[in-house]
């Protein structure tokens, strides 16, 4: 009888568990449609966890501009056109600008640095200051390009030296996209066989390979999960190790630097740093770390399609290059501003950047508010996802299918 009760009991309490469940994940009333989602596991057995893309695009093809999936039981939105996202970031964006706070990803930056962190205070400091230095040190400046084009001799001598060898095109691209921003960051660069570079980049590379992976979709998916030794903790090993590199390379500039005398960005960040501001040395770490992030992968990669595409289309090789040599008459290097007279040049750049999609999640955002979005009631907090893949390929935009 008493065994009886027990089981009574727990099957009581299992129904009110998996009824909690679903009422928590059924979505909110004129929210955007999608696949059904289960209890604990949301959409997550919706999509092929190795190359979920796939999926996104069918979905998109199937519920139209707007889809919604569920990470467990919390809601996601995807905006699939130029449209939609327009809207959503430009027209809407004070409702748009928050970030989500409780993914992988945000978890390994521990909410820091400007790219990742939420709307507030902390990210108006962080970005004022970033818009302001990077500006002052030569973003968008002839200082840059002069660091740029220093850079291209170093990567065109390593080209020489193994002339008739083999080379690894990605590390190649990723030692010199490092070295641009080292060069900003702490106005040094390393060589290219350095170790410390090497594994700096190793590193960067291992942790892109779990973000982009199935373990990070398990880990946002299924919270509980997350105090088990699964594989995407080598992430967070991996993430101690960048930022104890880091703060050596900050040390170091330390012992070197005169307080009110800025010579690149990190002594303009330690000029900021006093009691009282948002600027510390641990958001300085995720600082260095943002930069590296979005630069190195996404440039590497762009290199690596355009090396491709050149490769297999050398008849576009070929008209680039005529296009070169009359800009050029004799130079030994083109300069930003001579892209204004390469129309041909600057398309196929244009083109390699649309067909090689780099980020084609974007960076995610989150409602700071109830709002609303093409019809749609979109409540506060709910992740929103810019579905590039699609917007590449939007029908109606002039592009083609392949190079010309």
């Amino acid at each position: 009888m008493i065994c009886g009760n027990h089981d009574t009991f727990f099957f009581v309490w299992t129904c009110i568990f998996f009824g909690f469940l679903l009422i928590r994940i059924q979505r909110p009333k004129n929210f955007p449609p999608g696949p059904p989602p289960l209890p604990l596991f949301g959409n997550l057995l919706h999509v092929n966890m190795a190359n979920p893309l796939k999926n996104f695009e069918r979905f998109a093809e199937q519920y139209g501009k707007m889809f919604s999936l569920y990470t467990g039981s919390r809601p996601a939105i995807f905006l699939n056109s130029f449209e939609v996202i327009k809207e959503a970031l430009v027209t809407k964006a004070q409702d748009f600008s928050g970030r989500p706070q409780d993914f992988m990803i945000n978890h390994l930056s521990e909410n820091k640095g400007v790219v990742l962190a939420d709307y507030g205070p902390c990210w108006k400091d962080h970005r004022r200051f970033a818009l302001m230095t990077l500006r002052n040190f030569g973003l968008g400046k002839q200082s840059m390009e002069e660091r740029i084009l220093e850079e291209i001799s170093h990567l065109v001598a390593d080209l020489d030296k193994n002339a008739g060898g083999t080379v690894n095109p990605q590390n190649m691209f990723h030692n010199a996209a490092s070295n641009v921003i080292g060069l900003v960051l702490f106005g040094s660069r390393f060589d290219y066989n350095n170790k410390f570079l090497q594994q700096y980049i190793k590193i960067i590379a291992e942790i892109s390979k779990i973000i982009n992976g199935p373990w990070n979709m398990i880990y946002d998916t299924l919270p509980l999960l997350r105090i088990l030794p699964l594989p995407f903790k080598k992430a967070f090993d991996h993430a101690k190790k960048l930022k104890n590199m880091n703060l050596c390379l900050i040390n170091e500039h330390k012992s070197t630097r005169v307080p009110g005398e800025p010579r690149e960005l990190i002594d303009c960040y330690l000029d900021e740093k006093n009691d009282g501001s948002t600027f510390s040395e641990d958001q300085l770490i995720i600082y260095i770390l943002d930069l590296h992030f979005a630069g190195t992968d996404t440039t590497s990669n762009t290199l690596l399609t355009a090396f491709l595409y050149l490769m297999t289309h050398p008849e576009i090789q070929a008209k680039c290059q005529k296009e070169i040599d009359e800009v050029l008459e004799g130079k030994d290097h083109a300069s930003y501003e001579d892209r204004h007279n390469m129309p041909y040049t600057l398309a196929v750049i244009h083109e390699v950047q649309r067909v090689a999609n780099t980020v084609p999640l974007g960076v995610f955002h989150c409602t700071t508010k109830d709002t609303t979005l093409m019809g749609y009631s979109i409540p506060k907090g709910t992740v929103i996802i810019t579905n590039l893949t699609t917007i590449l390929k939007e029908e109606g935009h002039k592009y083609t299918s392949s190079v010309k």
